[in-house]
């Protein structure tokens, strides 16, 4: 157990606190995490069982795999990582959830498209076994969403390795005007997802990247060493474009239904997860930063362990001070860090930098707490454990 100071001292973790979320976790504390990806999918599954009203704010601009061919045909952000989230964090007791859970993470073979438009259409009328079992209202929700991406789809639609939740949810945004926020409202009661996801932004962007050594690329997926080889040259900047054909930079706004979300959150996590397309791309969108400085809670960035290809050449330290880089171009003049962020949080005894002490000096010496805990158990390592990070921020609240 270890005390740390807010505007007052707390203990980490706090067990009584711990056990009052547990016992009323509709009544618990509104956490919003800026993410994407999977990285905190054992997190957020774990989550629901001390709050309900968590906040996730995801990046939409994945541009690979299946992604990038629904992104191609229908010109709309990317709905694989709000799903992924959204399924996180639905209530596996609830029935009929096991059996929508399997179908959103189903995708289809690599058959021939022929075969694949006749298993659709076995999905759609209801014979398909994956959804024979769900009951309604989602059965028919479902079923007339993907009858509507069916219908909107061109007749040489890849279908191979699509994902069928994916389908579902683009359906359902063809179907409410392009209004991804209905889509996910609907889906979010159908299937009692504990807590709120919605994306960081609503338009159709590309993530963009210039490298040190002048290279450009545009697309999420070039910089993620995930579909291609890893980069090798350290990321410059990042930024937004309207098109994988163009690097024109442009710098769309947020909802002011997002701003108000992050305004009235009662701890903002910057997670651990891709550095550069998972965190950093939420603070591209102008006011992202504004409406952070404007809530007073505890701000905490959760270093990342292990290896992430988009932080090449970057250190501990260096990677606090390129959040806070960018959280400050939202402003025109700097504002104190302590309204952007506050804590940063790290085990310095699984921590690979062989410098890691120098690099708590460096990020004390900016006017930051280093929480410095057990992160890893015996049965994450080499990740973090998910129960030891949901202890340490709950305990803030």
């Amino acid at each position: 157990m270890i005390k740390v100071t807010v505007t007052r001292t707390i203990e980490i973790p706090d067990t009584v606190k711990l056990e009052r979320y547990r016992r009323s976790p509709e009544l618990g504390p509104k956490i919003l995490f800026f993410s994407g990806g999977s990285a905190l999918k054992k997190l957020s599954q774990q989550l629901i069982r001390y709050t309900h009203n968590s906040i996730h704010l995801i990046t939409p601009f994945d541009s690979g795999g299946s992604s990038a061919t629904l992104r191609q045909a229908f010109e709309m952000i990317a709905v694989g990582d709000l799903r992924n989230r959204l399924m996180a964090l639905a209530d596996q007791s609830v029935r009929g959830a096991p059996e929508i859970y399997e179908l959103f993470g189903t995708r289809f073979s690599q058959d021939p498209n022929e075969i694949l438009i006749k298993e659709l259409h076995s999905l759609v009328d209801g014979s398909h076994y994956l959804v024979k079992n769900i009951s309604n209202p989602m059965r028919k929700i479902i079923r007339y969403n993907l009858q509507f991406f069916a219908q909107k789809m061109t007749k040489n639609f890849p279908l191979q390795g699509a994902n069928i939740g994916n389908l579902i949810l683009v359906g359902g945004y063809l179907n409410y005007n392009r209004n991804i926020d209905s889509v996910i409202f609907l889906f979010s009661k159908l299937v009692e997802v504990r807590g709120v996801v919605r994306p960081i932004i609503g338009g159709n962007y590309h993530l963009a990247t210039e490298l040190e050594n002048g290279q450009f690329f545009v697309g999420q997926h070039l910089i993620t060493g995930k579909e291609t080889p890893e980069i090798t040259s350290p990321i410059k900047r990042i930024y937004l474009t309207k098109s994988l054909d163009s690097k024109k930079e442009v710098q769309p706004t947020i909802h002011e239904k997002i701003k108000n979300t992050i305004k009235k959150a009662e701890l903002i996590c910057y997670p651990m997860g891709s550095f550069y397309s998972s965190l950093i791309a939420h603070f591209i969108p102008q006011h992202t930063a504004t409406a952070i400085a404007q809530n007073s809670c505890p701000k905490i960035l959760i270093l990342n362990y292990g290896k992430d290809p988009e932080q090449l050449g970057m250190t501990p330290s260096s990677t606090v001070k390129m959040l806070l880089s960018y959280l400050q171009r939202d402003f025109s003049k700097e504002v104190p860090t302590h309204k952007l962020l506050n804590f940063v949080l790290l085990d310095s005894s699984s921590h690979q930098s062989p410098d890691i002490k120098k690099h708590i000096q460096i990020i004390q010496e900016m006017g930051l707490q280093v929480i410095d805990i057990s992160l890893i158990s015996e049965s994450s390592k080499p990740l973090l454990d998910a129960n030891k990070l949901i202890d340490i921020l709950l305990s803030f609240i």
